[in-house]
Order: structure tokens, then C-alpha cells, then sequence
């Protein structure tokens, strides 16, 4: 039954059960034409939310080096890896340029769960970014750590899964 003003239950002038709704940003009308915030998502994205964390690194007024500095420390242990890899200077260059690798991509991680902002290396959401960076990092070092020949750790069970792929 309505209310005696003659207003419908909940504000809503099209009666219960229905909805009257902008349609290009989905939030409701209350036919006073003035609108209220919903707390539903619009039908249509306008923009794209910043990661948490996704804020500058140092404050404004800092050259734009260093306001991104904990992708830099990525970048550049992550291409000092890539440089000894490339250049092969010493015997066990290769493994330790992926190890360098692996490092900056932990370091990633760590400094996405340290530091509360970290301008563009917040790509996603703080967990996400976490277990990515954590993952790719982990199993890069142990690839280097088990790369032929002589490796530096031995797994045996990675040794029975190679010798039973390639029988």
C-alpha cells in the first residue's frame, strides 16, 4: 500500500518492482529530478580506477626519476641482468643474469608490499602485484639455480619429471 503522500515504497515513482534509471549511467531517478548516488556500478565505465598503492612514490615537486623510483630499481637490476647475460663476461654469466633478473622481480614485490606508493609499479591490485611479481621471480631464480649443466641446486623430482617427458 503506498504512503499517504502518494509516493510509491522505497522513493521509487514507478512503483515496486520496477526500476527507473538513467540508462547511460545507471543511477537511479527518484522523479524529483535531482539524482541520488547509487551504490551500484554504472552500465558504462568512464574511467579506470588507480591500483591502490598507484599514487607518486615521492612527492610532486621531485624530478620525475625520482618520483618513480621503485620501478627503476626494478628496471634497472632487471636490465643489469639482461646486460651480463648479453655481454657473457665470465664463466657463469648467463645464470647469473637470470638470477639478477629474478632479484629485481622479488624486489618488486617486497617493495609493492613495503612501500604504501609506488607510482607505475602499482599495475594491479597490491595482492595481485604481489603474488605475480613474487611467482615470476621465485621461478625464475630457481631456473637459473637448476639450469644444465652443473647445476647449482639439485631437485630430484625436477630431474624424474624431465627424464619421464623426454622417454
Amino acid at each position: 500500500m503506498p504512503p499517504a503522500d502518494g509516493r510509491t515504497t522505497g522513493g521509487n515513482p514507478m512503483g515496486a518492482g520496477t526500476s527507473a534509471a538513467d540508462p547511460a549511467t545507471g543511477e537511479p531517478d527518484d522523479g524529483s529530478g535531482a539524482r541520488r548516488r547509487s551504490r551500484r556500478f554504472p552500465l558504462f565505465t568512464r574511467d579506470t580506477a588507480r591500483p591502490e598503492g598507484g599514487g607518486r612514490a615521492a612527492s610532486g615537486d621531485a624530478p620525475a626519476p625520482a618520483r618513480q623510483w621503485p620501478l627503476l630499481t626494478v628496471l634497472c637490476t632487471a636490465g643489469a641482468g639482461l646486460l651480463v647475460v648479453a655481454l657473457d663476461p665470465f664463466a657463469e654469466a648467463f645464470r647469473i643474469g637470470v638470477i639478477l633478473i629474478g632479484a629485481g622481480l622479488i624486489a618488486g614485490a617486497a617493495l609493492r608490499w613495503a612501500v604504501p606508493s609506488v607510482g607505475m609499479l602499482a599495475v594491479r591490485s597490491r595482492f595481485t602485484d604481489l603474488v605475480t611479481y613474487g611467482l615470476m621471480g621465485t621461478l625464475i631464480v630457481l631456473l637459473a639455480l637448476v639450469a644444465q649443466p652443473y647445476p647449482w641446486l639439485d631437485v630430484p623430482v625436477l630431474e624424474k619429471a624431465v627424464r619421464f617427458a623426454i622417454r
